[in-house]
């Protein structure tokens, strides 16, 4: 018998555990959407991911599909975590203030005083814990926030919360278990009708409770990135300035930063002689510079479209480091972004007139996913280190780690030089073919774009025989030092039959591209763009 009122203890502890988890996650939720606070889904991952070496990182994409099926995974897994949690400590109050032991602790107005005692306890360790694990990502606030106020931001507001499922949890509880009933003489838990009335009414109010938060969440995921991670900018439309909407895009967030642009700012600090703390307003009425320049992903393939070119405006970093005097032992910035994300690059580069803070895209202001109100625009530096929506800019006299070098890529992140075909159009099938057939003795446009970091490009060449000669390509869009240029060459195959077509730039010293194929891990890939033709 007294095995079955235990049993109830704890069924009466898992449904005040679930009650107190749903006003969790809606305050989660409730605090990602509104104040930017990162809950511990969404960071867990984020603070896991950098240490996970390149082999692994890629070894789960193919394992739960790809990066957006990782986000997913982890978000889902996160939640699945904080529910079980949440959940069994609801049963372990409940079975807890049940015991002999609870009633040889006394009460306090009714309360048990060592269930108060265990769910003060278990709210502190969590709240504790979280800080801990997550201290390098608390700095992340997806409303724009400055890191160094961030992380207080997010440290209160992981307390309330987790002080908000302590306080639901005693309450349901109490309100399920009377002290009358709770206390029965005889019997170390006691239930009968009103208690199970009252775990069917708190059971609807669970359920009800997990609308607003279901509201909530499923407005975050429709801003989510699913539908454009990783999104390329390729194909025979492709355009010099490619259009805002057009770039190519890559994050490793679930769902961007959505900043207020009020509250945002951006911190100068670290072995600087005069720290300064930016608003928008400020930065934007300071001199700035117009800009073209083309960013490339680090993962990009051969031939594939992580690429594409725009003209950036912004205030020269240089500015905001000289007004804030660094040190002469100065040897790095380490940046910091809304969204947790970190990268360096050397004082030489950041004191470089064309490293911009850029605030427009193409004389827009910038779009939300390509890090509205500020990013860093880096030329001839593979894209991680033109960090998006940008929070802090901190000098350091090390050799600091970003969020991608720390799992192995680099050391060195600039742009090799490339070239690749783009028209007509083709499909990467057991190696890039074009789609359709090209007639013998007939002209054939074939174009191309070629980019080489920003070092500029001097000359492309092409060739119809993998290689065996080359023929000078007519360079239709030349672009500047620090951007992309197009190509193009007639062509007219004197027989049928395949060819492999493909092309090499030289770059403004006078290098020439490499043919060594090297994949994309861990310092971006080289090699030619090789693309078989049909000719009939």
């Amino acid at each position: 018998m007294k095995s079955m009122h235990w049993l109830k203890a704890a069924g009466l502890g898992l449904i005040a555990g679930l009650a107190a988890t749903a006003v969790l996650v809606l305050t989660f939720a409730a605090m990602r959407t509104w104040l930017g606070i990162s809950p511990p889904p969404e960071a867990i991952p984020d603070r896991l991911a950098p240490s996970l070496d390149i082999s692994t990182f890629f070894s789960l994409f193919g394992r739960f599909g790809g990066y957006n099926g990782l986000k997913k995974l982890g978000i889902q897994g996160g939640l699945a975590g904080l529910i079980a949690v949440g959940a069994l400590v609801g049963i372990i109050y409940s079975v807890l203030t049940a015991s002999p032991r609870a009633r040889a602790a006394g009460s306090w107005r009714g309360w048990s005083r060592l269930g108060l005692g265990f769910v003060v306890a278990t709210a502190l360790i969590l709240w504790v814990a979280m800080l801990i694990v997550l201290w390098p990502v608390l700095g992340a606030n997806y409303r724009g926030v400055p890191p160094s106020q961030a992380q207080f931001v997010t440290a209160a507001g992981y307390l309330v919360a987790f002080a908000l499922y302590g306080l639901v949890l005693v309450l349901v509880h109490r309100w399920l278990v009377p002290p009358l009933l709770a206390t029965a003489p005889g019997l170390p838990f006691a239930t009968g009708a009103p208690v199970g009335r009252r775990a069917v009414v708190a059971g609807a109010a669970t359920a009800a409770l997990a609308v607003p938060s279901f509201a909530l969440i499923r407005r975050l995921y429709d801003r989510a990135t699913f539908s454009y991670d990783g999104t390329p900018y390729s194909g025979p439309g492709v355009e010099p300035i490619a259009p805002n909407d057009a770039f190519y895009t890559v994050t490793k967030n679930v769902a961007d930063p959505n900043v207020n642009r009020g509250v945002w700012g951006l911190q100068v600090d670290g072995l600087v002689e005069r720290p300064h703390q930016y608003g928008f307003e400020e930065l934007a009425a300071l001199a700035a510079t117009e800009q073209e320049t083309t960013l490339m992903c680090i993962s990009n393939q051969i031939g594939a479209g992580l690429f594409s070119n725009a003209i950036w405006t912004g205030v020269p970093l240089r500015d905001l480091l000289e007004a804030a005097g660094p040190a002469e032992t100065a040897v790095e910035v380490l940046l910091y972004a809304a969204d947790g994300y970190t990268d360096t690059f050397s004082i030489e580069k950041a004191m470089d007139p064309t490293t911009l803070v850029a605030v427009a895209m193409n004389g827009e202001p910038l779009p939300q996913r390509h890090g509205y109100p500020a990013r860093v625009v880096v030329p001839g530096l593979f894209g991680e280190k033109n960090v998006k929506w940008v929070t802090r800019i901190t000098v350091v006299d090390y050799d600091a780690k970003g969020f991608y070098e720390q799992q192995g890529w680099g050391p060195n992140f600039e742009v090799p030089t490339r070239s690749d075909i783009f028209g007509p159009r083709w499909r990467r099938a057991g190696g890039d073919a074009f789609v359709d057939s090209f007639a013998a003795n007939e002209v054939a446009t074939i174009r191309g774009r070629a980019f080489a970091g920003a070092r500029g490009v001097q000359s492309v060449e092409f060739s119809a025989d993998d290689g065996e000669t080359w023929q000078p390509a007519a360079i239709d869009y030349p672009g500047t030092d620090l951007t992309w240029s197009f190509w193009s060459v007639a062509w007219r195959p004197a027989e049928a039959g395949e060819f492999i077509l493909l092309s090499r730039a030289t770059d403004g010293t006078g290098a020439v591209q490499s043919g060594e194929q090297r994949s994309i891990v861990p310092q971006g890939a080289t090699g030619y763009h090789r693309v078989r033709a049909t000719v009939v």
